[in-house]
């Protein structure tokens, strides 16, 4: 039998983080159904490499917070065949990056599996990943555009404590399988009290994060919380930004993002992926596609530069968006 621990999660009455806001939601959904378990290297004893999972293993016992070896491929595919069993595994990658181990299983099996013969495939890939820690090329990827083109699976980026607990919750739930990418940089650096209700974010539901007449800025994960800072000193100069936090990527929500252009005519997006192939093409294309007439001036977007991931934080800083970037860009659409 699991030895009960004091350090399981339990709602706090105070702020929150966004790491503790990840392991309150699988402390919840584990407790609730049975079916769920845990499944990645150095989850258990060791808590994960960040701490997500700190507690979980003395709450519900080796057979529900399984250690790996360092096999990415092997967690998958182990992954894919509890949930076509019935189970709703929850599977860890240490880094975004190293799910290209597991391309074949992911994008073959697991996405397929529906559309082959009709099976349920409740997986969750939980995928820490973005820039801005000094990791360098192999530990800093955004890999959202990877599996756009994969019909299948549901992508999610929470960019906020609330986000991360009822998006995960809702991915758990969930019988396709889920790629939840979690920014790193958020993991401690954010916090917001989280609600008491058993609350799920609906995947694919964008939120307006800011307001605005002048000007759209559609982004998410850590690049929300850059255009909302832009947003407020954009005020300033007296350009208004409603800002879109886009929560889901695949599917999104691109009747959220076109009532929001049909009001200020103008479109800005940002996201920290490299711009060539990134999330931004597709929104930018849909929306030239279906609302071309309502817009004033060209759409722009800002993203990290089309290079690996620098290692040295000067030029990840360089690489990266920015809050400047971001007021330049939106200036330039502005014409002011």
């Amino acid at each position: 039998m699991p030895k009960k621990s004091n350090s399981a999660p339990i709602i706090s009455s105070g702020p929150v983080t966004y790491i503790d806001a990840i392991r309150q939601a699988l402390f919840e959904e584990m407790k609730r159904d049975k079916e769920v378990f845990l499944i990645g290297e150095d989850i258990g004893k060791f808590g994960g490499a960040f701490k997500a999972t700190k507690g979980l293993l003395d709450e519900f016992g080796p057979n529900r917070v399984v250690d790996t070896p360092i096999g990415e491929g092997a967690i998958m595919g182990m992954a894919i065949g509890a949930a076509l069993m019935g189970m709703r595994p929850v599977a860890e990658m240490q880094f975004a990056d190293f799910v290209t181990n597991a391309f074949t299983q992911l994008v073959e099996q697991a996405a397929k599996a529906h559309y082959r013969w009709g099976a349920k495939v409740p997986l969750v890939v939980r995928l820490p990943s973005g820039g801005g820690m000094g990791a360098g090329p192999f530990h800093s990827c955004n890999p959202e555009s990877w599996f756009l083109n994969i019909p299948g699976l549901k992508i999610v980026a929470p960019s906020t404590p609330n986000d991360a607990r009822g998006l995960l919750k809702a991915a758990i739930r969930d019988d396709n399988p889920v790629l939840y990418l979690e920014h790193k940089f958020l993991y401690r650096r954010i916090k917001e009290e989280l609600t008491d209700s058993d609350e799920i974010v609906p995947i694919g539901k964008a939120r307006i994060a800011r307001e605005g007449r002048d000007l759209t800025i559609v982004s998410y994960h850590q690049m929300m919380h850059l255009s909302l800072q832009a947003a407020e000193k954009l005020a300033a100069d007296g350009i208004e930004a409603e800002v879109i936090d886009l929560r889901t990527i695949l599917p999104w929500d691109k009747e959220c993002v076109l009532a929001s252009v049909a009001k200020t005519n103008r479109l800005l997006i940002v996201h920290e992926a490299t711009k060539t192939g990134g999330f931004g093409a597709e929104v930018a294309a849909t929306v030239a596609e279906e609302a071309f007439n309502l817009l004033d001036t060209p759409i722009k977007r800002v993203a990290s530069i089309d290079t690996p991931v620098p290692f040295a934080p000067p030029l990840e800083q360089y690489f990266l968006p920015s809050v400047e970037k971001i007021i330049d860009a939106a200036h330039e659409i502005m014409g002011f």
